[in-house]
């Protein structure tokens, strides 16, 4: 067996490959790390052949259909997954065949009800059920302690008590654990009365995870975050920094027209000298009739740089082949120094 162990932060994904065939399973991706996964695998040989998310996560964006889609692989999860964009589903005791190996699905319910734990000759990928010296919370959407009770007890912990566990977070820097262990040394896992448990897991009034609105959506639906909207835009466009706008206008050259994305009261309240005023929420409705000549070259700016890195992709897309943007915001240009207008 091939594997290696990738740490994001709190969150562990997992590249595992037959070595014979050089077959592979990515489990569990975080989209921030998608050239890091390939990367390893090129390194070791191995052709990803299956992107496997252990259930809908609400703490971190998964990587799996862009990864997948990349290397054309099968995203992969439990038939209750409700994203759309899964290729196989497993039910449980449905197996993968990585090469000559063998990786059985085990339907674990209770943090959320997609939830699956994947077998692996010596180990398990537990995901977020059962977690070194915790379990996974059943207070997020589609959790339910008395599914997580019937997972742990009466599923994983009658496996093997030898058998590696593997799951999706570990924040204390451990390197995996075992069944036999986790029985005896995880707190949560000495609550072994149903109803016990089930009171425990409902009084743990946790802070909710930092993305989970949006995590969820966007895993939920294989739509695009923010952050992707932003990186996708940052890519699409060209950038002029602070020193080099400014040295324009004190050049008075007139081939640039400096448009501020900004809503009408923070326009009125300082904008770099010479700017005209369009807001981003009425750009698409106003730009023809604003710039008919769709050859001038436009610099868009907003109060921090995201919102007009937006503004000048979506000029780019229009037509404006010359927009760009202003690395920076109009926070950096006042801190800078720089004239401001009003």
């Amino acid at each position: 067996m091939v594997f290696e162990t990738i740490q994001v932060g709190g969150c562990r994904s997992y590249l595992i490959g037959c070595a014979d065939t050089c077959a592979a399973a990515l489990i569990d991706p975080e989209i921030s790390q998608i050239d890091r996964y390939r990367g390893l695998a090129a390194r070791d040989g191995l052709v990803i052949r299956y992107v496997v998310d252990t259930h809908t996560h609400a703490d971190h964006f998964s990587g799996a259909r862009e990864i997948a889609g990349a290397l054309g692989a099968k995203v992969v999860m439990n038939r209750d997954s409700p994203a759309p964009y899964v290729d196989m589903r497993l039910d449980d005791g449905d197996m993968l065949l990585i090469g000559h190996m063998r990786l059985q699905a085990m339907h674990t319910p209770g943090h959320t009800a997609d939830s699956m734990t994947l077998l692996a000759e010596d180990r398990i990928f537990t995901g977020d059920t059962l977690l070194i010296g915790g379990t996974g919370r059943t207070d997020l959407p589609t959790g339910d302690p008395e599914a997580l009770y019937d997972s742990l007890f009466n599923k994983i912990l009658k496996l093997d008590p030898a058998l590696g566990v593997y799951p999706a977070h570990e924040y204390k820097g451990r390197e995996s654990t075992t069944i036999g262990r986790e029985i005896v040394d995880n707190p949560r896992l000495q609550k072994r009365d149903r109803t016990e448990f089930v009171a425990m897991m409902r009084e743990l009034n946790l802070s909710a995870p930092t993305h989970l609105t949006e995590a969820l959506r966007v895993n939920m639906s294989g739509k695009k975050s923010v952050a992707q909207l932003l990186a996708e835009a940052s890519s699409a466009v060209p950038f002029v920094g602070l020193g080099e706008l400014s040295q324009r206008l004190e050049r008075r050259e007139n081939d640039l027209i400096v448009l501020d994305v900004r809503e009408r009261d923070a326009f009125e309240a300082g904008h770099i000298p010479g700017a005209r005023w369009l807001p981003r929420g009425q750009l698409e409705l106003r730009v023809n009739e604003t710039f008919p000549d769709p050859t001038v070259r436009i610099l868009t700016y907003c109060e921090f740089g995201k919102i007009s890195t937006l503004a000048a992709a979506t000029l780019q897309s229009l037509g404006f082949t010359r927009a760009v943007a202003l690395d920076g915001g109009m926070t950096a240009w006042r801190e800078g120094g720089y004239p401001v207008e009003t």
